[in-house]
């Protein structure tokens, strides 16, 4: 990563910020048939929510953009796009998209609920041994941040 780029999350405006540090959702809420059961983490974009689907008799996870920022048509396009793109994907290192909907004005997705640790939670070594065996040499993914990626319990 080049040290004279901004990191993202310090140059966002503080009223964004702020609206995505604050879960919106309290334990019990339902969106669509899927009962919130607590805050697995939040970032500058979304908040993600463990949840329980009762058709299925399954938990999942739900990554809500909040309505503070789905007001935002560049930053709904972005949820949307990424949401139709891991969607067309099916890759064992890739979560599944179970379904889409929206709660109010706040759109989210849900997905499989993988268990296990995030890399940030692992070794940092780690990190970047994966980051050159997957990138290549000399590359870096600038969106890629260790508190989005996990580790199953198999160490995938």
């Amino acid at each position: 990563m080049n040290s004279n780029e901004p990191d993202a999350a310090k140059t966002a405006p503080a009223e964004l910020t702020a609206a995505s540090a604050v879960p919106e959702l309290e334990t019990g809420t339902c969106l669509g048939p899927y009962e919130i059961v607590g805050l697995i983490g939040a970032g500058g974009m979304a908040e993600v929510y463990r949840a329980r689907d009762p058709r299925l008799g399954r938990e999942v996870a739900i990554k809500v953009l909040p309505s503070a920022l789905s007001t935002d048509r560049d930053r709904l396009r972005r949820f949307e796009q990424e949401a139709r793109a891991v969607a067309a994907l099916n890759h064992p290192n890739i979560v599944a998209i179970h379904d889409i909907g929206t709660h109010g004005e706040a759109p989210y997705v849900v997905m499989e609920l993988l268990e296990g640790v995030t890399v940030r939670a692992g070794c940092v070594a780690e990190r970047y041994r994966w980051q050159r065996h997957s990138l290549g040499p000399g590359t870096w993914r600038r969106g890629w941040r260790p508190h989005r990626q996990r580790a199953s319990s198999t160490g995938t």
